[in-house]
């Protein structure tokens, strides 16, 4: 079970971040984060512009001047999650009547006024473009109000707020570079939470990742939720090629030009991104990729199905076929490429054939990891109001389950292939089941764990995996690679 336990740790769990206390700020934060990256991202944004208000974060709830709960509305599980631990914080504030609680994120959006109306158990509701406006809201509070904003933008992307990194290993760092989604998928909540889809001035996310060297981290993740649709022309939406063709001194840059940009640039650090769309993935992106050795050799590509007529149901731009040409043309190009997937089970009026459909696929791509659940009806999405949600619970538990397992399978299929090879790790921290061991990805994604002896966080070190498990390589260190 090593491998669904990763995937739980890497999905759904929240985590009550922290950051370093600076002596003049009187005020105390609790900011707790659930589901993707993209929300732990936006919590250092929000770290950020209440530090200038005079708060450092606590891990300590109890001490909490404010209370946060940064929100995923992606799955229903995720929101049951939240409600529970806003009754934790309920129960806290019985005790600590002067303790506020707020709601950021897609829930925040989604939800609106009901946390305050109806259910009367936050102080304050900010969506993710409104975190600009928490002074204002939090004085609204101080004043015995309620407080909700919950406006989406057109044009907001955070571009000129140096995000304060929270709960940092110093090695990792993540940076947005586009936010929200014209992807209309209809299971999915992502466009109505977060909104059109918008790019990064490339200059500001240029001098982010600077500033993170400069802080000595060494590898970067590039966010989005649909990274490989990045298209920057001097401002505005990816789509609005009207104001583009106005701006005729514009210089369109798209987001192979960005990667090669960043790994040019910065020729020491590693790059990562996260997500990739495969109807927007150009072979111009896995070209960048194989030019550079600091561009990691790994993209979570979601298929969410292996069946024509769910993707259709889904209104995924991409066919079974075109997605399976895709990954041939990877795998030609980059042939040690690693992919992983999102598969959703159980969606509107699968039947068996689909559901072999998708294990199919799955066996044809063989993916290295994958994050698989059941289909959860979402209010407000498409396919909330207008398909049945008629595969019956058994059934959509039995077919998860066969994925998992088929998962389990290919995965450590794909471990055993890195055995007896020397590869480059990145040391990101201390194995979390042995204090001796230092864990590290190699360019894959992959875990890698061997012993620490005098070798430290930071280190680009190469090691000889020696045995594996479906999710972890483990071996033995030969020495520093040339990266560092």
């Amino acid at each position: 079970m090593e491998l669904i336990e990763k995937i739980i740790d890497d999905k759904i769990q929240g985590k009550a971040l922290v950051t370093e206390n600076k002596a003049e700020n009187s005020k105390k934060l609790f900011i707790e984060s659930y589901g993707c990256q993209m929300n732990m991202n936006d919590s250092e944004i929000v770290a950020a512009i209440l530090d200038k208000e005079g708060y450092n974060t606590t891990q300590i709830l109890e001490e909490a001047d404010l209370v946060l709960v940064n929100t995923c509305s992606i799955r229903e599980k995720a929101e049951t999650t939240v409600r529970k631990r806003l009754q934790k914080y309920n129960a806290v504030k019985k005790v600590n009547p002067k303790m506020k609680v707020g709601v950021l994120g897609c829930m925040a959006e989604r939800l609106k006024e009901k946390f305050l109306e109806e259910e009367k158990i936050v102080d304050l509701v900010v969506g993710p473009d409104a975190y600009r406006d928490l002074p204002n809201l939090l004085g609204e509070v101080s004043e015995g109000r309620d407080a909700v904003n919950v406006i989406l933008s057109k044009d907001e992307t955070y571009g000129d707020v140096s995000p304060v990194r929270l709960n940092s290993n110093g090695v990792s760092a993540f940076v947005s570079i586009t936010r929200g989604c014209d992807n209309m998928c209809t299971f999915c909540v992502v466009p109505f939470t977060r909104g059109r889809e918008r790019s990064r001035d490339p200059k500001s996310i240029l001098e982010e990742i600077q500033s993170m060297i400069d802080k000595g981290f060494k590898e970067i993740t590039l966010l989005g939720q649909n990274v490989d649709s990045f298209l920057w022309f001097g401002g505005g939406l990816k789509k609005d090629f009207k104001k583009a063709s106005e701006m005729a001194q514009a210089t369109a840059v798209d987001f192979a030009q960005l990667l090669d940009m960043c790994a040019t640039q910065f020729p020491k650090t590693r790059f990562r991104f996260s997500t990739s769309n495969p109807q927007d993935m150009s072979l111009d992106v896995i070209h960048v990729m194989a030019k550079h050795k600091n561009i990691c050799k790994y993209i979570h590509l979601p298929v969410q199905s292996g069946s024509n007529a769910m993707l259709k149901a889904m209104n995924r731009q991409h066919t079974r076929e075109e997605y399976m040409q895709l990954v041939d043309n990877i795998y030609k190009i980059v042939p040690e490429m690693s992919l992983s997937q999102d598969i959703i089970v159980g969606f509107c009026g699968e039947t068996e054939q689909d559901h072999k459909d998708t294990l199919e696929l799955m066996e044809y791509v063989k993916y290295d990891f994958g994050f698989m659940f059941a289909y959860s009806e979402r209010p407000g999405t498409l396919a909330g109001k207008k398909m049945e949600d008629d595969v019956p619970a058994a059934v959509k538990k039995r077919r998860l389950q066969e994925v998992i397992d088929l998962q389990q399978e290919h995965a450590l299929y794909r471990t055993q292939q890195h055995l007896g090879k020397v590869e480059e790790v990145l040391i990101e921290g201390t194995s979390k089941k042995n204090p001796n061991e230092w864990k590290g990805r190699n360019t894959q994604n992959t875990v890698i764990v061997f012993a620490k002896e005098h070798y430290k966080l930071g280190d680009f070190v190469n090691v000889k995996v020696e045995d594996c498990t479906s999710a972890t390589l483990r071996g033995t260190a030969v020495g520093y690679s040339d990266n560092n």
